[in-house]
């Protein structure tokens, strides 16, 4: 019996610094560190199985991939796959919820914490000699702005939302929350559970920690940006089209908000012209909040298990109702 085709489309963006799994136990593995949008259907064209993380897969790519029987996500957004086609071919996606619930949230509080203190700003002014030029023990040239008593706002209250909350109350904040669907509420106050209208209105910073969705993609427009207050900050290190980027820049230029901290944008890799680059009180990583060594190798272990688990015939973590 011929052995079990998998292919990894985009290997390279979980790298080799951590202990994979030996998917050769599984079958015969074929692994690309990087895909480009014309390389994907001949690449996957004979696989039975295939590994994604940010590579798109069409229902065209469904269509002439033969012999697949497996399509595995090495993320938890599986806004890039087309699970419905995947469906009418009983084909299961399979992602990896809550593998970096401990990274996300900790970078989602150093992002906070950057504005917050405008540590970026302090760090390059004593590269640049500022302090040694002081008169005194101290200087600063920016606000600093503590938390504690400040009202923490979270758009999403799955996992990684609940958990910033959590440290956000660690903090001394009082926690706002908007979600979808009912959630009990945790154990401590304050907490209230709030509409996406009055959660804007009322945050002193407003965290992003939703899917991407018809109805959430674009959802930070000029709109809620006003209903901000001047001195509230925006933080995403959730997807980036959950902002309407235009107009997150014009709020940021003209001084709409007090600024913006960003794991993801709408383009990615950003371009070097990106306008966001260059806007004021606007701090950008590129989308690392998720890549701590712990979290790479619990994911990896996840989509090892996942795969077994389909084997077997006991599909787990379907997201596409296959």
């Amino acid at each position: 019996m011929s052995q079990l085709r998998i292919v990894f489309l985009d290997a390279g963006t979980i790298r080799r610094d951590i202990q994979w799994p030996d998917f050769t136990e599984l079958g015969y593995v074929v692994s690309y560190d990087h895909t480009l949008a014309h390389e994907t259907l001949e690449r996957i064209r004979d696989a039975e199985v295939i590994f994604t993380n940010k590579v798109h897969i069409t229902a065209e790519h469904i269509a002439a991939a033969k012999n697949l029987r497996y399509i595995g996500l090495m993320a938890t957004g599986y806004n890039h796959v087309d699970g419905v086609a995947a469906a009418a071919r009983g084909i299961p996606v399979c992602n990896v919820p809550d593998y970096s619930t401990e990274a996300v949230s900790q970078h989602t509080i150093a992002l906070m914490l950057a504005l917050q203190s405008n540590i970026c700003w302090f760090i390059q002014s004593v590269r640049n000699g500022e302090w040694s030029k002081s008169t005194h023990f101290c200087y600063w040239d920016k606000p600093i702005v503590g938390m504690h008593g400040k009202t923490l706002g979270i758009v999403g209250f799955g996992n990684i939302g609940a958990a910033v909350a959590k440290i956000g109350h660690g903090f001394g904040m009082n926690i706002l929350a908007c979600n979808p669907r009912p959630k009990p509420a945790p154990d401590y106050a304050p907490f209230i559970f709030t509409n996406l209208v009055d959660l804007f209105r009322q945050a002193d910073i407003v965290s992003l920690h939703c899917p991407l969705t018809p109805d959430t993609n674009g959802m930070v427009n000029a709109g809620l940006l006003r209903l901000m207050k001047k001195t509230a900050i925006l933080i995403n290190c959730s997807r980036g089209p959950l902002i309407n980027e235009k107009d997150l820049l014009e709020a940021l230029e003209n001084g709409v908000i007090a600024g913006a901290a960003l794991d993801v944008v709408v383009q990615e890799p950003m371009p070097d012209d990106y306008p966001l680059r260059f806007a004021p009180n606007c701090i950008i990583t590129p989308h690392v909040a998720w890549c701590t060594s712990e979290s790479r190798t619990k994911l990896m272990r996840m989509i090892f298990d996942n795969l077994k688990n389909f084997l077997k015939g006991r599909p787990v973590n379907v997201c596409n109702n296959a």
